[in-house]
């Protein structure tokens, strides 16, 4: 029974999470980029030098010393993001979306004090949410304002695109939704939706939300039928020189569409996960592989994403 499950899979070209990091991550990822996209500020640093939108940085908080001046930092802020520096998985990041009085209003309506943020922030500082427990850093960022097409797909928080990149060619994508169950956050392990995206056009493929189909936002209600990205060909572009920026040969871009300035890195992961595959219900593999067979790489980003049309675009329609 195990053997045949096994057979199965290649069959279908799923790619496995030993086969993942053994044959792509090790092999194509080299140990000293990692720090490029580990780090946020790195990371917001590369991309402005490529041209590549990020949201604005208001403060950085390394030491506990310095949030002496948290709360002249935040006064002006109507709304704003706190992340760790090294945080991975959305966790340790507060979304404060307005004001009341003196205190901060999450996504939800929730109320936090700036005694709550500073507590938070030193939740941080300690290495909570950082990869390996290290002592970490505290960065703060403009609040990333959806665009409202893509928000009614989303329960309180705001859905991201993730875009699996090798070797500079775009080849597998999904949007992210959170829900009720997430608590408001894009993570699937939480019970956020993935929506798997053609490729080619970014228009949706199916559903699914703890490896179940579903045709609707189990919250709003939104039929994800209906979804077709905006800016996808921008997103695609950018998706590849994502691999230009970082020299990552495996690469999960994390996109983000904002009312007015439209597609924005969120952040880039050396090591993304397999839950693209179950969004699209097609394996990972057969692609790479499609990839891997080409005779040539050193192309600029558009004729990549060129090649992406014509290698995954749907074949012509008989007459």
């Amino acid at each position: 029974m195990f053997w045949n499950t096994i057979a199965k899979f290649k069959k279908k070209g799923v790619l496995g999470m030993n086969a993942r990091n053994v044959a792509y991550i090790a092999r194509y990822n080299e140990r000293h980029l990692f720090p490029l996209v580990d780090d946020k500020l790195k990371t917001k640093h590369a991309a402005r030098k490529h041209n590549i939108k990020v949201p604005d940085l208001y403060g950085v908080i390394r030491y506990t010393a310095e949030m002496n001046d948290l709360g002249a930092m935040l006064n002006p802020l109507t709304g704003f993001a706190v992340k760790p520096l090294r945080g991975s998985g959305g966790k340790g990041i507060i979304i404060i979306t307005g004001r009341d009085g003196e205190n901060f209003l999450k996504p939800s309506g929730k109320v936090m004090t700036l005694g709550d943020i500073r507590h938070d922030i030193s939740n941080i500082l300690s290495g909570v949410y950082s990869l390996g427990g290290r002592p970490d850093t505290a960065i703060i960022e403009s609040l990333i304002r959806g665009q409202p097409d893509m928000l009614k797909y989303s329960f309180e928080g705001l859905p991201d695109i993730r875009v699996i990149v090798f070797r500079g060619f775009p080849v597998m994508a999904m949007m992210r939704c959170p829900t009720s169950q997430s608590d408001g956050k894009a993570n699937l392990h939480q019970g956020a939706v993935g929506v798997g995206l053609d490729i080619c056009t970014g228009k949706a493929i199916r559903a699914v939300q703890r490896n179940s189909l579903v045709d609707r936002h189990p919250d709003t209600g939104v039929d994800f039928s209906d979804l077709a990205i905006p800016d996808w060909d921008e997103i695609l572009m950018l998706s590849a020189k994502c691999y230009d920026m970082t020299g990552l040969g495996y690469i999960g871009c994390d996109f983000v569409l904002d009312e007015t300035r439209g597609p924005m890195i969120l952040e880039l992961n050396a090591r993304p996960g397999l839950a693209v595959q179950i969004a699209n219900g097609i394996g990972l593999k057969s692609r790479l592989d499609v990839i891997e067979k080409l005779e040539h790489f050193d192309l600029h980003a558009d004729e990549r994403v060129a090649l992406v049309h014509e290698k995954f675009g749907a074949p012509p329609v008989a007459a």
